[in-house]
């Protein structure tokens, strides 16, 4: 963490960011990386527990995230340019988005708080709640949908 700028979100837009400062945002709580099931008709999203096949329900981590996009060419690159167009389905928690929307990261951020076990022991990330998308057939997601504040 030593190539972050002191409190860069707070001054640096997201599209200055350096890619170490970008991936910083992340809080880890792996709620991108759940299914969800998105209704055509409303355009409504709900999440599930279902988690990609690679998220490591322990850590909420990626287990293979540098090379996600070989075993997972479905999962979404978020960057500057494309976070307008996907930003609807990441949690209102979410640090991209809550930036993109101008507001403050949330006081349990690791960034803010300088301690990366923050976010799950403020209770916002999913550790331990996820089954894998490997176990689950995708007919059956509607069985583990959850309510969350998205």
């Amino acid at each position: 963490m030593t190539d972050l700028r002191p409190k860069f979100w707070e001054t640096i837009p997201l599209k200055k960011m350096t890619a170490p400062e970008w991936e910083a945002l992340c809080d880890g709580c792996g709620k991108c990386c759940l299914n969800k099931i998105e209704y055509e008709d409303t355009g409504e999203v709900e999440y599930t527990r279902v988690a990609c096949r690679l998220l490591d329900n322990e850590t909420c981590q990626c287990s293979n995230y540098a090379n996600r996009f070989q075993f997972v060419p479905e999962c979404i690159r978020l960057n500057p340019k494309t976070l307008n167009r996907i930003a609807y389905w990441l949690p209102n928690s979410c640090a991209y988005k809550l930036l993109n929307q101008g507001k403050p990261l949330p006081e349990w951020h690791p960034l803010v708080t300088a301690d990366p076990e923050s976010t799950h022991s403020s209770g916002n990330s999913l550790r331990g709640q996820t089954v894998s998308e490997a176990s689950v057939s995708e007919d059956e997601w509607d069985d583990y949908i959850i309510q969350e504040d998205h």
